[in-house]
């Protein structure tokens, strides 16, 4: 006579199997986020892209934008892994990893600030993310922003390698200057080298 699996195994492999439905359908979303604007984008072809009903996703998620910001919150959290290792030994070695990582994932962010006002939610994730990104340029630089500078100039500065390392700055000169990647990041040191050296 067979015998039954345990009561909590059996809701183990089920636990197990519902977040796996979950990431399939986190990860098509952001598959059909990254091709189509937010507002053509429907649940039927992520449904369908992950295998599931809408009803799934409904029940799991919640809406269209319960479900975008799930997804965006997911990689917030694994990109901010990425940004936190990029900072390298010199900022020539940290411009390199940003430029690097730019060129993996600079348009999904830039369309997440672009499209943030359409869905609920996602403006309050975005402002988090542009906070990141002014505490990583300060600490990743930290040695031109340190004590040597008076509080006025200190702001400036970090406000300014703030812009010079935006997704927006990388845009601009990969894709509207149509530079290579590596010319992308000589220009960026072009523009911050000198910034740290003053306040250095």
């Amino acid at each position: 006579m067979k015998s039954n699996p345990p009561r909590t195994y059996r809701m183990t492999a089920r636990a197990e199997a519902a977040e796996r439905t979950g990431e399939r359908i986190v990860d098509a979303m952001l598959r059909r986020y990254a091709e189509v604007p937010y507002d053509r984008l429907r649940l039927e072809d992520v449904a369908a892209d992950a295998e599931v009903t809408v009803q799934t996703v409904l029940r799991r998620f919640g809406s269209k934008p319960g479900l975008l910001v799930a997804a965006i919150e997911r990689e917030f959290v694994r990109l901010a892994g990425e940004r936190a290792a990029a900072r390298g030994e010199s900022p020539r070695s940290t411009l390199h990893s940003l430029v690097d990582y730019y060129e993996d994932h600079g348009t999904l962010i830039l369309k997440m600030y672009a499209e943030a006002h359409q869905a609920p939610g996602v403006p309050e994730l975005a402002a988090r993310a542009r906070a990141y990104h002014v505490g990583w340029c300060r600490e990743a630089f930290a040695g031109a922003l340190g004590e040597s500078l008076d509080d006025v100039v200190r702001a400036r500065r970090l406000a300014q390698v703030v812009a010079v390392c935006d997704a927006t700055t990388w845009r601009i000169l990969r894709f509207d200057g149509g530079l290579s990647p590596e010319e992308t990041e000589e220009a960026l040191a072009e523009l911050l080298l000198p910034l740290l050296a003053s306040g250095a």
